[in-house]
């Protein structure tokens, strides 16, 4: 069968679980030092761009936006968690699940897409950066590792490439702002 990307449902939560503990394990890719639940990891994510890769019906990847803010005139923006299982890194997974998110999250009207990455996460920053990403900041000393070391990270950003964008009036009506 091979490797297909789909939307993600609540069945697939164990899988997103236990990539997502993996990445809490390596240090490198999140804060948190606990998995949430399917409620609050439900709750924190939007509710469209939500896709998992899977090789022979096995998640191996997954990805999924946050808002980036509650005002209505920042709706088209929205930050990036993407986690691949350990065992099939750096074997361009990553790469085409995160292309494939950049290319719906425009079809849904999202005209920013951001990633906050721990500065020695070097294989993150090269994936972004090969997806069209860009450094735009340095966060010092911006969180906690799970040592309780202060880290600090890089914001990245990719602009919508599209002449216009197809904008949904439900996901971004300018005159209600």
């Amino acid at each position: 069968m091979g490797m297909e990307i789909k939307e993600l449902e609540k069945e697939n939560y164990d899988r997103v679980n236990f990539i997502y503990k993996q990445g809490i394990e390596t240090n490198l890719a999140t804060f948190q030092n606990v998995c949430p639940t399917f409620e609050e990891w439900d709750k924190s994510h939007l509710n469209f761009c939500r896709f998992g890769i899977f090789d022979d019906e096995k998640l191996i990847g997954w990805t999924a936006l946050t808002s980036v803010s509650s005002r209505c005139v920042y709706s088209g923006l929205a930050e990036i968690s993407i986690y691949i299982d350990n065992n099939y890194k750096g074997k361009g997974i990553g790469q085409i699940l995160l292309k494939h998110l950049i290319e719906q999250s425009e079809l849904r009207g999202i005209w920013t897409l951001q990633a906050s990455i721990m500065q020695n996460n070097l294989s993150s920053i090269n994936l972004f950066k090969k997806c069209g990403f860009r450094e735009v900041g340095y966060r010092e000393k911006i969180g906690r590792d799970k040592f309780g070391i202060w880290r600090n990270t890089i914001l990245m950003e990719r602009r919508s490439s599209l002449p216009k964008l197809n904008i949904e009036e439900k996901v971004y009506d300018r005159t209600s702002c």
